[in-house]
């Protein structure tokens, strides 16, 4: 089914237990997508993968000592375009300023931007005056021309 639609809204406290929730949703769409022409079990895994990091980090670096913070999580499908957004009340960060992560000698942690950027195909972060958010967009169909 081409003409399908779909438009996600969680909002979730700034705890990490609902991390399990997120790549479950993430993965249930990957695999249901219609629109998707490659292989939907492992565009399911790379969904898990890239919402819970973005996730999970939103959590990290939130003010753990409000109970009243959240993360939302919108995921929207708009023609052939996977469209997540997760917003979040954090300091913020400079998306261009995370250094790549030295693969030859791997550590614990710092590798989440670039998984995402590894399998989406636009990751953008902005700063507003009331949130912070991460748009995460995957193409679903191949580009006529590219690679």
């Amino acid at each position: 089914m081409s003409d399908e639609e779909l438009q996600i809204d969680v909002v979730i406290p700034t705890q990490t237990r609902y991390l399990d929730l997120i790549g479950n949703i993430a993965e249930h769409i990957g695999k249901e997508l219609q629109q998707y022409s490659g292989d939907r079990e492992a565009f399911a895994y790379h969904l898990n993968l890239v919402l819970t990091e973005a996730t999970s980090n939103a959590i990290r670096h939130s003010s753990h000592n409000d109970p009243s913070e959240t993360v939302r999580i919108t995921i929207q499908l708009i023609g052939d375009e996977l469209n997540i957004k997760v917003y979040d009340h954090g300091q913020g960060f400079d998306l261009e300023q995370i250094p790549l992560p030295d693969l030859d000698h791997p550590k614990e942690g710092g590798m989440g931007i670039f998984f995402i950027r590894s399998l989406m195909d636009s990751v953008t972060y902005t700063k507003r005056e009331d949130c912070n958010v991460l748009e995460i967009k995957k193409l679903l169909k191949p580009n006529p021309g590219g690679s």
